[in-house]
């Protein structure tokens, strides 16, 4: 069976980067056929950066509700969430002793901030995130990850961890492959386009939320950077150009080229009105699917509680069973 894996943090406000990157595939996954598709709310790993409890549970409950929005159905795929399943917790701890400091030391996120502000007051829950990510995505078989490129590495540590206990106790995980859009799997800050549009950004301008209205929207566009010259091309040097048509072509369903052509004598305002009137179109019915969803939260039974009550169901089941064999082959009684 083939099994598709991934996971998204309940913090910060989703960005379009989100949606492009990653909602919009899960919707068109979630109606696939001859594939079990599992997307669950990391809300484990959300704990590192110790969000507020109130806060959490609404941002978790939210990112469901966006989900559904998005067009993921909930009786087609499995949403559900990280912290109602206890094996992901008793996994990944057992997976420490088939994982190395030396591979930690050298998982870029956790580098990154190393160098920036020291290792002493790095929290263990960050190092560790890797591992936890490896229970996620082994407890179901999965078979594929879908990640940005930026998470590449994660999912190498996952087959290294996988083959490394499949060479010791015999085939007991699938090795997956990481899954990665050749287009749209990163769409960059719209005010530095070297680094990623993210939710966790302080809201200059460079990131669009899916919460914002059609005028915000506007003006964030409008005031996107852009590259030198006139012509609304994409090209190596033009790098904020290209993101702006990258997002474009993700949203329209044109290809970049066929923009191009079409915006072949315009100028960048012309472009730029027309992207921002398009994320407009395709954001508004997901803000009211949303609206309308978090309304009913908290009725007899919510679409939120029914969907996770689906997905809970199907990931304990087999989660429960992985790690039943895992323990076996352990001698863990």
């Amino acid at each position: 069976m083939k099994r598709i894996v991934s996971g998204i943090k309940p913090t910060g406000d989703l960005t379009l980067g989100n949606y492009i990157g990653a909602m919009k595939h899960w919707a068109a996954m979630s109606h696939e056929e001859g594939v079990e598709h599992f997307f669950f709310m990391a809300n484990l790993h959300a704990l590192n950066a110790r969000p507020e409890p109130k806060q959490l549970h609404y941002d978790t409950r939210s990112m469901v509700a966006w989900l559904l929005a998005s067009g993921v159905d909930p009786q087609k795929s499995y949403v559900f969430v990280q912290s109602q399943v206890p094996a992901h917790s008793e996994l990944a701890n057992i997976l420490n002793n088939f994982t190395t400091v030396g591979e930690l030391n050298r998982m870029t996120q956790y580098k990154d901030k190393a160098q920036k502000s020291g290792e002493e007051g790095q929290l263990v829950g960050l190092y560790n995130y890797p591992v936890l990510m490896a229970a996620d995505v082994l407890l179901y078989d999965g078979t594929q990850v879908p990640v940005g490129d930026d998470q590449r590495q994660h999912v190498e540590l996952i087959r290294d961890i996988a083959t490394r206990f499949n060479n010791i106790y015999g085939d007991t995980f699938v090795v997956p492959e990481a899954v990665i859009a050749k287009q749209g799997a990163r769409i960059m800050n719209l005010q530095d386009p070297t680094k990623k549009m993210s939710k966790t950004d302080i809201d200059d301008g460079g990131s669009i939320y899916l919460t914002d209205d059609s005028k915000t929207i506007g003006k964030k566009v409008m005031r996107a950077v852009t590259d030198s010259g006139s012509v609304v091309a994409a090209a190596e040097d033009k790098p904020a150009l290209t993101n702006l048509l990258v997002i474009f072509s993700e949203l329209s369903g044109k290809s970049i080229a066929e923009l191009e052509e079409r915006f072949a004598g315009q100028q960048y305002g012309d472009f730029k009105k027309e992207l921002a009137e398009l994320i407009v179109s395709v954001l508004e019915p997901i803000q009211k699917k949303h609206a309308q969803i978090m309304n009913s939260d908290g009725k007899d039974k919510s679409h939120i509680d029914a969907a996770l009550e689906h997905g809970w169901w199907r990931a304990s089941e087999l989660s429960n069973a992985k790690l039943g064999e895992v323990k076996e082959k352990l001698g863990l009684v």
